[in-house]
């Protein structure tokens, strides 16, 4: 594994973590209108590709309005905000998805319904600023079925930019046997496939007052790379483009753990042959609720910077913490850049303007 020298990553004499914290029609003259903080930092200030950044279908709110996990800030989305959010801080095009809880609440018709409104509208904002707005379609898992007419319907007739999963559904996780003909039509297809964590059940209320997006989601997103990895789907599905949301959770903390325990997996070198961490060095990362010194530290320390991508979380977050953090970096010139715009438009080339 590649190492950095400390100092390149944390200030002088200091070793500790430090926390940073459908509207009107628009044209490209408006994606420069950056404003005071989010051009500060060097790098691209104006240009963002924000591929963490969520959207509230309406029907999808129908559903799952007052379920747990559903925050105020998603309840009360539009367009014109994210539009004016993206604006204020120098984003010229945003991945939009869905967020937590999810599609899946045991009913299958439900479940394949809420995919195919969601998408449908998702497109629409795509439909109606092209250049603005990409989007990672929703999928029914863990209907297996469902799923595969999905990501025909989604990719074939509506083009979206690639496929949106979860970490897991309810007890089921990504790697599982039953997704596997799901794997198998992302690789034919070479799908870009943006990975959102929740939490399971069995991990809800933990602990009193605090929420599962604290530690859960950062675990849920270990267990689902463990999952591909143990299960040998992602040496056997190689063509998946996987993005990995919150700098893969606690996985790059984990990742000489993990490695270490490859050896006593059985057939290991026919799951594995090159070790867990060769595999996890392709994958992609957003900084969405990650954009701290503690967690950049560790994930710089699995992956090169071409493997880091701009991401807000908004509306749950704003884009402001995510851009203050990456200047708390001190990246180059040249790596912020490539975290801001140019990684994304590798795996979007369609937003290049």
């Amino acid at each position: 594994m590649t190492s950095r020298t400390p100092s390149r990553w944390f200030p002088r004499g200091c070793m500790c973590c430090g926390n940073t914290s459908i509207g009107q029609q628009d044209g490209i003259a408006g994606l420069f209108a950056d404003s005071g903080f989010a051009a500060s930092g060097g790098g691209s200030s104006a240009g963002r590709i924000d591929m963490h950044h969520h959207v509230a279908p309406p029907k999808w709110l129908d559903d799952v309005i007052g379920r747990d996990m559903l925050q105020p800030n998603t309840r009360n989305w539009n367009v014109g905000q994210s539009v004016e959010e993206m604006d204020r801080n120098g984003v010229a095009a945003a991945a939009v998805s869905i967020t937590n809880p999810g599609l899946w609440f045991g009913d299958v018709a439900q479940t394949r319904r809420l995919a195919r409104d969601s998408n449908d509208f998702m497109a629409e904002i795509v439909r109606d600023r092209p250049h603005r707005f990409a989007f990672f379609a929703a999928m029914p898992l863990p209907d297996v079925d469902g799923t595969l007419a999905e990501i025909a319907y989604a990719l074939d007739t509506l083009k979206a930019d690639g496929i949106g999963l979860f970490t897991s559904y309810r007890d089921v996780w990504l790697g599982n046997a039953a997704f596997e003909p799901v794997m198998a039509e992302l690789n034919r297809r070479k799908a870009r496939v943006f990975v959102h964590p929740t939490a399971a059940p069995c991990h809800m209320n933990l602990i009193p007052d605090v929420q599962p997006g604290v530690i859960e989601y950062g675990t849920d997103t270990t267990r689902a790379i463990l999952g591909l990895l143990s299960s040998g789907q992602a040496v056997r599905f190689p063509d998946i483009k996987w993005i990995w949301s919150h700098a893969g959770g606690s996985a790059p903390f984990f990742a000489g753990r993990i490695e270490a325990s490859v050896p006593r997996w059985k057939d290991h070198k026919t799951r594995l042959p090159n070790g867990a961490i060769h595999e996890m060095k392709r994958f992609f990362y957003d900084v969405a609720g990650a954009s701290n010194r503690g967690a950049l530290v560790s994930l710089m320390e699995l992956i090169a910077i071409s493997q880091v991508l701009f991401g807000t979380d908004y509306p749950a977050q704003k884009s402001a913490d995510a851009i203050a953090g990456l200047v708390a970096m001190k990246f180059s010139d040249a790596e912020l850049n490539a975290v801001n715009r140019d990684n994304a438009l590798k795996l979007l080339p369609r937003l290049v303007s």
